[in-house]
């Protein structure tokens, strides 16, 4: 691996996380114009196009005509999970709570992978990973507390529980496509395009089914692009040129700093010492979470 296949995989990286900074400040900016379902549906068409690009640009789609009907099931299951109800979910999320404490709840899935590796995997859990969770949850208490405005506003509860719920939702996500041998951006193109068909379906019986204002279509575009698009390919592009992943993989953990920049600067939002210190804690269980699990490898 030489060194300006190293510098791709950082520059690669960095703008991956940076696209992801961005993202929770979107989400908010187009809600204020949108309702989740359109801005879900505008977003799923924006990223169906791109990801066919990608796979088209790559070669890659002759080969989706070789997917069995097992193949095309499981893209069909999977684009209900994500990107239907998982951003659905994410979104309702968004409505209620501040960028800035909706976006490090989001991040607790890893926790929440290990958690469900156990029924479905028969992993193991050992004592540290025990400890590593029980430092991310202390760190999700500490978020979800608001700067002790948490509990003002009733609804921050449902807001709460909808951001932690995504975890479970992009967990099995993951845990489900762990064993998938198909190239992952001609699948995740595949799972988008059943969404979308799903989307427009259900559209059909509801009043108004994409964003009904310019703003709307804009966050629409970005979020489509830079979310669920080409970001991800991004960020694969890194991994595979990266010298060793953990290195790369370690960089994500700066987008929920960046992001309380871009809330605070982009959205005006008041930016708590309880989320400054329940991120740090949640990415630092998560980290620890990741080492155990690399060590347990190698034993």
């Amino acid at each position: 691996m030489n060194a300006q296949s190293t510098r791709k995989a950082y520059l690669f990286a960095l703008l991956a996380v940076l696209f992801w900074s961005t993202i929770p400040t979107a989400f908010k900016l187009g809600l204020a114009h949108t309702s989740s379902w359109q801005l879900l549906t505008g977003a799923t068409l924006v990223s169906t196009l791109v990801l066919g690009i990608l796979t088209a640009a790559r070669g890659k789609f002759q080969s989706l005509l070789t997917f069995s009907k097992k193949d095309l099931a499981f893209s069909a299951l999977m684009g209900l999970l994500n990107p239907v109800a998982y951003y659905l979910i994410l979104f309702k999320a968004y409505t209620i709570l501040p960028a800035s404490v909706a976006q490090p709840l989001n991040m607790v899935w890893p926790i929440v992978l290990v958690l469900l590796a156990v029924p479905i995997l028969r992993q193991k859990i050992s004592w540290l990973s025990l400890g590593a969770m029980l430092l991310s949850f202390s760190g999700v208490v500490l978020i979800s507390l608001m700067g002790g405005t948490g509990s003002e506003n009733p609804q921050n509860r449902l807001g709460i529980f909808l951001a932690l719920s995504t975890s479970v939702v992009w967990a099995l996500y993951f845990l489900y496509n762990t064993r998938d041998k198909q190239d992952p951006v001609s699948r995740l193109f595949l799972n988008f395009a059943f969404a979308s068909l799903f989307l427009l379906l259900a559209g059909l019986f509801r009043d108004q089914s994409f964003p009904n204002s310019v703003e709307g279509w804009y966050a629409a575009l970005y979020v489509g692009v830079f979310e669920m698009g080409i970001t991800f390919v991004l960020w694969l592009m890194a991994i595979r040129l990266a010298p060793k992943s953990d290195r790369i993989s370690n960089l994500v953990y700066m987008a929920p700093f960046l992001n309380l920049l871009f809330a605070s600067q982009v959205l005006g939002e008041k930016i708590y010492m309880t989320t400054v210190g329940g991120i740090i804690l949640l990415v630092a269980g998560i980290v620890v979470q990741n080492i155990t699990g690399k060590n347990a490898k190698q034993l």
